[in-house]
């Protein structure tokens, strides 16, 4: 049955309540606990008991930590690392040229100065080399260097590191592993074939930070001292979230203790790029996966793959500054790249239609560094696992994005050993693909049977699951600050979404191009103001505007507004219906 009745709002979608167990769950809650109703519906869909409640909102990175030793290889891969330190020799650092790749590669390059030592960072251009290690440049770099470590890549390259037989290499990554894993020293990887699964929604920086973790305790058992890793958190809490690792777990614990790092403002790279990303505000899961997420990863969708990591690792002011310049503006150029591929890409999918398992995409020349945020667009829109892909020269290179609960990695992994892609890869929820061109529609439909074999078609693609209702007089700043303490929110952990029933709409007005700012009352005296991005390219901004004393049901999450020292509640409206 749809919330409020609501089958068909202002978007055209069905609002989807929480159901009678989880219900029963918030009540049960809020009798054994003082925590208001509406972080109790946060708990109770997120599945904590009563008695589990304070430590949840609480995490302890002491408590959740995992022992590095739990994972394959670490000690191994730990002791080797520290060798090449203690000997002095040559270390080179290949990293992937998306954020998790970047956080990995600070993580290491920071350390070792820290130490007193310095590393090559290798990170291939997307274009030329495309994804993980490849033979020319892990021989050139086995040349040079007596140890490689592979971050955030690795686990399914085989013949590169072959190929890099004149060095060791240590592989550190969290992508899934095949059924054979290459022939490195050591390769760390909490999804390895042969791993439990505990630690399989950890990043790859998390995995790096892991064995940072492991060396300083092999440190202290020989009585020396190594960094300090609680101040590195800051680049394991971006890659978290910057890479859609799900929330769960130590990775609330590394977000939350990472976003207090980063308020501190010492990382003189992010600090130079919150301030030309104009984050005015103290950081939080969002400004991570929106603001500062999405720069880093510019340098390797349209320009230099390595300016992420070496804006990240620096520790000159005046080098980040123009740095952060560099990736700000080369953000704003793919936003352009991605508008013209996001248009023709969601026309297509359209036109293929939304109810299959799978929504894809395919057309000619497009940019390799966009189609992965324009398949979180089409899975945005259609509430499926999206792929697109762009075509050149008869060979179609692709990445996915997938919705919870459906795992997309070992789908596109299968499909490379049935021979229907040239080699393909990834997690649950994203991966990549190279795929000839005449084998594109054959390796969708297969794409699309075992997707469909997790259920991937039947979630309706018009559904907003909102968590309660509110009153505008409730939606305090204390009361947002409490249901702050649930999160972080992002993967796995969707943000809270209350519904304000029977709203008389005070004010709308349209500013920018597309974002509607309104203010809405009860008519018991309870007012709350509210902003809507794009809701111009929806139904929503002109039915608003436009309200004729109408009441609307609203939709939306809560927001903490800063303002000249004032703080006041906001809510992002998302979606609204007609009352």
């Amino acid at each position: 049955m749809a919330y409020l009745g609501v089958e068909a709002s202002l978007t055209g979608r069905r609002w989807v309540g929480s159901g009678v167990e989880t219900e029963r769950a918030a009540e049960l809650l809020g009798q054994r606990t003082t925590l208001p109703a509406a972080v109790c519906q946060v708990l109770a869909r997120r599945g904590v008991e009563p008695d589990g409640a304070d430590g949840f909102l609480a995490p302890s990175l002491r408590d959740l930590m995992p022992d590095p030793r739990s994972l394959k290889d670490m000690e191994k891969a730990a002791k080797r690392f520290l060798e090449a330190v203690d000997k002095g020799q040559r270390i080179a650092v290949f990293a992937d040229y998306d954020v998790d790749g970047g956080s990995s590669a600070a993580l290491l390059l920071v350390w070792l100065r820290d130490m007193g030592c310095s590393a090559t960072l290798y990170v291939p251009d997307r274009i030329d080399e495309g994804y993980g290690p490849n033979n020319e440049a892990m021989s050139a770099l086995a040349a040079k260097h007596d140890l490689i470590i592979c971050v955030d890549c690795g686990t399914l390259s085989h013949e590169p590191i072959a190929a890099a037989k004149a060095a060791d290499v240590i592989v550190l990554d969290h992508h899934l592993g095949g059924e054979t894993l290459p022939d490195a020293l050591a390769v760390v990887n909490p999804n390895r074939q042969d791993e439990d699964g505990a630690c399989a929604h950890l990043c790859a920086a998390a995995v790096v930070f892991l064995m940072l973790v492991e060396a300083g305790r092999q440190l202290r058992e020989a009585k020396r001292k190594g960094p300090d890793l609680m101040a590195m958190l800051d680049l394991v809490a971006l890659a978290t979230v910057a890479d859609v690792a799900p929330l769960i777990g130590v990775n609330r614990a590394f977000v939350r203790q990472g976003l207090r790092v980063m308020a501190r403002r010492e990382r003189v790279g992010l600090t130079a790029l919150a301030d030309v990303a104009r984050m005015e505000t103290a950081p939080t899961s969002y400004h991570l996966g929106f603001l500062l997420g999405p720069r880093i990863n510019a340098g390797g969708r349209i320009g230099q793959a390595d300016l992420g990591a070496r804006l990240l690792a620096s520790n000159d002011p005046h080098e980040v500054a123009a740095l952060a310049e560099r990736l700000d503006t080369l953000n704003t150029e793919r936003r352009d790249v991605e508008a013209a591929v996001r248009a023709a890409a969601l026309e297509q999918a359209e036109e293929r239609g939304f109810d299959s398992g799978l929504v894809w995409a395919v057309g000619p020349n497009w940019h390799p560094g966009v189609v992965g945020i324009v398949a979180s667009r089409l899975k945005e829109a259609s509430n499926r696992p999206s792929i697109v892909i762009g075509v050149e020269d008869g060979i179609g290179k692709g990445s996915g994005r997938s919705v919870s609960g459906i795992d997309l990695g070992a789908p596109i992994q299968r499909l490379a050993a049935e021979g229907l892609l040239i080699k393909g890869g990834g997690h649950k929820m994203a991966a990549g693909l190279t795929v000839a061109e005449d084998k594109i529609d054959a390796a969708m439909a297969r794409l699309t049977e075992l997707l469909e074999k997790q259920g991937a078609h039947l979630a309706g693609p018009s559904d907003l699951n909102v968590t309660g209702m509110l009153m505008p007089a409730a939606a305090t700043v204390e009361l947002t600050e409490m249901i702050e303490q649930a999160g972080p929110f992002g993967a796995s952990a969707p943000a809270p979404r209350y519904v304000f029933a029977d709203m008389q709409i005070l004010f709308a007005k349209r500013v920018g191009e597309s974002h509607l700012k309104i203010s809405f009352g009860d008519g018991l005296g309870g007012k709350l103001e509210g902003i809507a991005f794009g809701a111009f390219d929806t139904a929503l901004g002109p039915a608003l505007e436009a309200h004729g004393g109408a009441r609307f049901h609203l939709a939306g999450r809560l927001d903490i507004n800063d303002w000249r020292g004032r703080r006041s509640v906001q809510l992002r409206l998302e979606d609204a219906a007609r009352a």
